[in-house]
Order: C-alpha cells, then structure tokens, then sequence
C-alpha cells in the first residue's frame, strides 16, 4: 500500500496535450489485482521503440527468421484484439474515439503490405526480422506522406505505431526508465511483462495501470509480492491519461481516478490511512504462530519473486522460504548467468533468512516468463503454455540445469535448502533431473567445492492434472510436493489465466480442480510426505479454512499477505474447518462451493 509520503498533494500536471482541460475526477474501471492506494503523478509509458539492430542472417537460418516475425504479428494482433473487444464495454463516448483506431490498426495488420512484404524482405535481403518490418513500414509510411491529402497522411501515424508493436513484440526489450521516475509515480502502460514490472522500484514506484491483463497473470502475482497497488484491463487509460496527471489507484477496487477533486483526495487519504493503520494491527501478530484455536499449527511460508523482498518476508514473519522463483537471474540481459552468479544470489537469500529453510524452484521459463538470457533457446510455440517451458526445457538444455544445480548445492553450504522442479508430468522426469544431480555433486566433490550436506530434498510441483492424477506414483520418486494452483486451475479448465476475456470463468473452486488438490494432498500423506500450496489461493484468507480443512500445514504465498493469513488462521477451529471441507468436497456447484466457504468465513 503505497500513499505521498509527505501526506500533500503531489506534482500535478496537465490533463493532455496541448493544454486540453482537464476532466476532473476521470473514473477508468479495471481488474483489483493489487490491494493498497497509491495516489501520484502519472508516467505514460510511451510508445516508443528501442533502437532497431540490424544485422545479416544466413541463408539456412531466414525460414526461423520468418517465423520470428509471425510470431510477432500474431502477438500484435491478439493485443489488438483484447483492446477491442474491452473497448466495445466502454461508454459511447470512449468507443467513438477508441474503436476505430483500433479497428484501423487490425486492418493493418492483415495488409498484405506487411504479412508478404516484410517475410519477402527478409529473404531478398538476408537481414533480421526488426530490420524488415522497418524497412517496410518506412516505405509505406513514406508513400502515404507523398499524397496530398489528409486522411491517408493520418493513416501515416497509424503504420508507424502498428510497426512499433510489431518490434516491440520482437526485440521483447522491457522498459529501462523506471529508475529515474520521481518517487511515487504511477505507471501507466498498454501493457507490462513481468520483466517489466522486475524492474520497478517499490520504494519509487507508488501503483501501475495498465490496458490488458488479468489478475492471475505473472504480472499481477508480481505486483502482489512486491507490495505495489495496480490495477490492469483498464483498457482506455493509456490513451487518455498524459504523464505529470495526479492518478488515484485503488487497487482493491480496480478503478483509476484521473485530476481528483480535493474532495475524492481527502477521501483516498483517509482510506489510505486507514489501511496503515490495519498493517499495524496485523505486525503484531508477526512473532505468533499460525495456531488454529484447537492448537493445530500451520506453517506460514513467502514466495520470493526477487531478492529485495527478503526484508518484507522476515518482517512479515516468514517461516521460510517456500518458494524462490530464480527466473529474475535470467531477466533483463541478453546472456546466461554463471554458476558464480547464481550462488552469490542465493547465497545471500539462504544466509538472510538465518537458519529457516529456503524452497528454490530450477527455472521456470516460457509461456509470459520468457527469460530473455535464453535467447533463441526458446523457439515459436503456437501455445507456449503448452510448449516447451519448466523442466521440459531444462531436461532438454541440461547445461542450464547442471549450472543451476551446482549454484543451489553450492548455496545450500550456508543453510538449509530444497530443490523444486517445476511442471513435472511424469517420475521419468524426476528420475533424469537425480541422475544429472548426482553428477553435478561429483564435479563438485572433485572441485572439492562447500556443498549442502546432506544432499537437499528434490521435490516436484503440481500444477498439470497428470501430475495431480499421478501424485500417489511421484511421491515414491521424491521428498516433498507442492500444489502450483494458479497453473493446475489454469490447465484443468483450459483458461489463460492473463486473459481478462475468459478471466471470470477462472476458479480455483471448482469441483474438478478441488478433488485434485484432495488427491495429491491424499497421496503425500500416504507416502509420509510433506505437501505444501503455493499458489496464489494460499495467500488469500478467504480460502485458508478450506486449505486447511483439507489437511494443508504448510502455505506459501507473497509476503504481504502473511499478517492475513495467519490472522485468519488463528480464529479457526481445525475440527470446524476440516467438516466444511468435507461438506464442500460433496458439493458439484461451484455457487453452493463458494456459498458454504463465504458462510464459514462470515462465522469467523
């Protein structure tokens, strides 16, 4: 929760362009994906473009070179398509002035003029994919310009941004200006990458809004586990909303307020005032255990996006470390990081968190956690969620996975760790990432390296229905499982989950997704082992009953919501809590699911 720390009203600045009035109190409406106010100066990530690199490609390797651009129209086109269809939602108003343009860049995108020309280019020039769509566009844009008339010279612009979001998408270059924004400014954007939000400053960074997204992207899971307030699919802002504006962001809510009154900021102030307040009740509870009224005790984990929020776990009273996503050492630079690399970091997040166990998960790259150190590694998938990602990539590049092995054992010296694989289908996979483990553990022996002794826990994610199905038989082949909700949802109903289009038909209560939970927490119990949430549910109170009613003891989420969920917990009976459950497990309606929950918590 971020507010002007001075308690005044920030640095204003003009509503638009050219001196264009203000609207005041400007309400835009999006997805709540981050709780927390944060009120400031906007900064409308333009849509400029990094310097094109140009460079000649080898005949054998023009066909991929292609590919690469129609990946990148493809991306483009989706883009356009999730802006026009949140568009025709809008008011009349925005639609007259948003819907055309939009349905003008479309058109554009299926021009002949640049599906044909560019690929064409390519190949009659040997050169590289941004190099063509430059080339291209330059010569459209300069043919319209020689044409004395208006219209078509308006249509110039439109080309230009079109080809900018066809480079953009391929050069997949984040955003570099976040470190110089004043402190508290809001972010606004067509849209942010995970790499992008990476590189936020939660310190300088009060709140961001973007056009698309959806609350159970990376970008939003992000934005929760660093503290910032955002709100995404508020689909008009971008183009209405100039840098220097006083923004609102209500995360809670998902709505932005443009040029607030003096009354609507008075309002937001005291709301934010009052949530400080709230934040200083929960720090109480930071040295009480997690211990439901009957004494049963739960453990309270933090998921790690990056290391500046190992401070936030330890004040949030973090048990541990249930889960490290390492996919930030291979974000925002064009190589690999060394061995050498990789153990400092997690060296100094294993020594941070003074003796409590650290969860490290080996890389989880692909579908929108592209890391762009992997280059090429990672070629065009017509679905990436379903392409090569996770440990299939790791088991395929076993270089990337022996160099990230030796950094964990290597770190594993300085305090207790466990090793996590992630998107595991089937116990082949496990048994090939233990034979590569205990070959790095020689070398490292060899090298007469300081590694973790005994040799850490190997444990495996659960996030496909395979694995779910499967758990009784990965539970032989591994110490420790831990349920990934947010993709065993996303895969067992078939929904992109950052795709605010489908977003409400994404439910971690339906029956089917619940009676996989169930199994895989049924199975490790069977084998004695332990089963761990660290999906987005755990760290929401409202599903701590049902979580803990079905035997979970220990929960790992973003480290702001630990006061929460423990506040919640310790108002619960086990007994109680474990009878609803079983009540929910017999239901087959998602409505009556969520109704039983609601009731029980309401009774808290």
């Amino acid at each position: 929760m971020k507010t002007d720390r001075r308690g005044k009203h920030p640095t204003t600045g003009r509503g638009s362009a050219g001196g264009t009035p203000k609207t005041v109190n400007a309400a835009y409406q999006g997805i709540g994906v981050s709780p927390g106010i944060a009120i400031g100066p906007a900064h409308v990530v333009e849509s400029g473009i990094p310097q094109v690199p140009e460079y000649t490609v080898e005949a054998d390797a023009l066909d991929a070179e292609v590919a690469r651009f129609e990946a990148a129209i493809a991306k483009a086109r989706k883009q356009v398509g999730k802006l026009r269809n949140k568009a025709d939602a809008l008011p009349n108003t925005m639609l007259d002035e948003l819907g055309p343009l939009l349905d003008a860049h479309a058109a554009m995108l299926r021009s002949g003029r640049l599906t044909r020309g560019v690929p064409a280019r390519i190949h009659e020039h040997g050169i590289n994919a941004e190099a063509a769509v430059q080339a291209v566009v330059g010569e459209l844009v300069r043919g319209l310009a020689a044409v004395d008339d208006a219209y078509l010279a308006a249509r110039a612009q439109d080309v230009r941004e079109v080809g900018d979001r066809i480079i953009r998408n391929l050069t997949e270059t984040p955003y570099q200006a976040f470190s110089m924004l004043p402190v508290g400014s809001i972010v606004v954007a067509e849209e942010l990458s995970p790499a992008d939000t990476a590189l936020m400053d939660p310190a300088r960074v009060g709140g961001f809004a973007t056009a698309l997204g959806g609350p159970d992207s990376h970008t939003a899971i992000m934005a929760r586990s660093m503290g910032i307030p955002a709100v995404l699919g508020a689909t008009a802002l971008p183009a209405r909303v100039r840098s220097g504006t006083v923004l609102i962001v209500d995360g809670e809510a998902g709505r932005v307020i443009a040029n607030p009154d003096a009354d609507t900021l008075a309002d937001y102030r005291r709301r934010a005032q009052a949530l400080i307040r709230l934040e200083r009740q929960l720090a109480r509870l930071r040295s009480q255990p997690a211990i439901t009224t009957d004494n049963a005790r739960i453990a309270l984990m933090a998921n790690l996006e990056l290391p500046r929020d190992l401070e936030t776990a330890r004040r949030g009273g973090a048990e541990g470390i249930g889960l490290l996503r390492t996919e930030f050492q291979f974000m925002n630079r064009p190589d690999l990081p060394s061995e050498d690399e990789q153990y400092a970091t997690l060296r100094q997040l294993v020594e941070g968190m003074h003796g409590k166990p650290v969860t490290i998960r080996t890389l989880d790259a692909g579908g929108e956690k592209l890391a762009t150190a992997l280059g090429d590694r990672i070629a065009h998938s017509a679905n990436p969620a379903l392409g090569l990602r996770a440990i299939r990539l790791a088991l395929k590049e076993p270089k990337l996975l022996e160099t990230q092995l030796a950094a964990i054992l290597r770190a594993g010296a300085h305090g207790p760790v466990r090793i996590l694989l992630p998107m595991i289908s089937s116990i082949t996979q496990v048994r090939a990432v233990r034979v590569i483990l205990t070959k790095v553990v020689r070398r490292l022996k060899r090298r007469k390296a300081r590694i973790a002794d005994p040799i850490p826990p190997l444990g495996v994610m659960i996030e496909i229905p395979g694995a779910a199905l499967a758990a009784d038989a990965l539970a032989l082949e591994c110490e420790f499982m831990a349920l990934g909700t947010n993709d065993l949802t996303m895969y067992t109903l078939a929904i992109d989950r950052g795709d605010e289009q489908v977003a409400d038909l994404y439910n971690p209560l339906h029956p089917a997704v619940l009676r996989l939970i169930r199994f895989t927490i049924d199975a490790g119990r069977r084998r004695g082992i332990p089963v761990s949430i660290c999906g987005e549910i755990a760290g929401d109170p409202r599903y701590a009953p049902l979580l803990v009613g079905l035997g979970v003891k220990e929960l790992s989420m973003g480290a702001a919501a630990l006061p929460r969920v423990k506040q919640r917990i310790r108002r619960l009976s086990l007994t109680a809590a474990t009878q609803r459950a079983a009540a929910i497990l017999d239901q087959v309606d998602e409505g009556r699911i969520a109704a039983l929950l609601d009731d029980f918590n309401d009774g808290l």
